[in-house]
């Protein structure tokens, strides 16, 4: 394992523990979370290990393979840059939190893939959290460390994002969607065993980003909060009556609502699916969901409706984009059969518009966040 040497070599010594924390890909459910609402990701193979070992003086060193000679030392939090103030935001969420948590020594080694929207910040703060919660003895449900996750992103780093991906990390069950509401945080593992059903789950890393994203993702969900309050209800979760809320609304905070209120109903609808095993059935709702996406919410981009229109064109049941938007990765579902052909007319469509070949992964069901040893 060559975070123990990596360890070793930085910080002279055998690491406590290792622990692992997966990415994940979102079947459906995309800005709900945040508007209270429902999702259904699961955890993906790829994810951040992290070797730990306390240290009594406070200090937190940190070290990540994917970040050569940026190797930092803070005993002040706030001191921390870049890529470490993820890991650090755990620490300092702990401690805000009420938690004696002390110092550590942290090695960082990853392989979700950067870029392609599978969450990769969600996995190293949940592979910090459940490191130093075995270590300092907190005994903490995974639930708790996932909201731990989040504050470091929401508060300390100061990414506005919903709770979906940490508790996707932290929950997530091989062979299994997580059916998780964002309000109550009551979940419940759903069956999507893709293998028996002659299907494979597609993500299609587009390879892009577009930089604009941080900000309007911020005033997507300034927009989101904003018609809530103008319809006088918590959050986009409690309407009710669409045509009677649209009414009231007009531009974005009108589509924004309109997206929101949809794509509940379509997580319902697609984990109904799932339980009367009907998989090869939710492909229109993965397509309902992009088309409200880019048209409703507009997080979509070129890219990402390329690699969705040519899916479905090869032969995908149905394909959408996946995560935060404007970049990232689309996700397609496939009949084994048709997977060459899926992605020959993904390619064919990205050559024929001069864009750089995108990438291809399968994804199935993998176990949440663990200790490996």
């Amino acid at each position: 394992m060559r975070i123990l040497e990596a360890f070793r070599a930085a910080y002279g010594d055998e690491p406590t523990g290792v622990w692992h924390a997966p990415g994940r890909v979102n079947l459906i459910g995309e800005h709900t979370d945040y508007n209270d609402g429902l999702v259904l990701p699961f955890a993906v193979p790829w994810g951040v290990t992290a070797a730990v070992s306390p240290r009594a003086d406070g200090v937190v060193r940190l070290a990540s393979l994917q970040a050569p000679g940026e190797e930092q030392a803070v005993e002040d939090l706030d001191l921390a840059r870049g890529w470490a103030r993820y890991p650090a935001g755990v620490v300092w969420a702990l401690r805000e939190a009420g938690h004696r948590v002390g110092g550590a020594d942290i090695m960082i080694d990853g392989d979700v893939p950067r870029g392609a929207g599978l969450s990769s910040s969600a996995a190293l703060e949940v592979a910090v959290a459940v490191a130093l919660d075995d270590l300092y003895g907190l005994a903490l449900p995974r639930i708790e460390l996932a909201k731990i996750a989040q504050r470091a992103e929401n508060a300390f780093v100061g990414m506005p994002c919903g709770i979906m991906d940490q508790a996707a990390s932290a929950l997530g069950e091989e062979g299994r969607a997580l059916f998780l509401d964002c309000r109550t945080l009551g979940s419940r593992t759903v069956p999507l065993d893709l293998a028996a059903n002659g299907l494979r789950l597609l993500i299609i890393n587009t390879g892009v980003y577009h930089e604009l994203a941080d900000g309007q993702y911020a005033k997507r969900r300034q927009d989101c909060e904003n018609a809530a309050k103008r319809l006088g209800v918590p959050a986009l979760r409690d309407v009710t009556d669409l045509a009677g809320a649209l009414a009231r609304l007009s531009g974005d905070e009108r589509r924004r609502t309109q997206h929101v209120v949809t794509e509940n109903h379509r997580v319902e609808a697609l984990v109904g699916l799932l339980r009367a095993g009907a998989v090869r059935e939710i492909g229109a709702l993965l397509n309902a969901s992009h088309l409200s996406l880019r048209d409703q919410f507009e997080v979509s981009c070129p890219e990402l409706d390329t690699a969705v229109e040519a899916a479905v064109r090869g032969g995908a049941r149905g394909a959408r984009m996946t995560g935060g938007g404007f970049g990232g990765s689309a996700i397609a579902l496939v009949p084994e059969e048709r997977l060459g052909a899926v992605r020959d007319e993904v390619l064919r469509a990205y050559q024929a518009r001069g864009w750089a070949a995108p990438t291809f992964l399968e994804a199935v069901p993998a176990p949440g966040a663990r200790r490996l040893r």
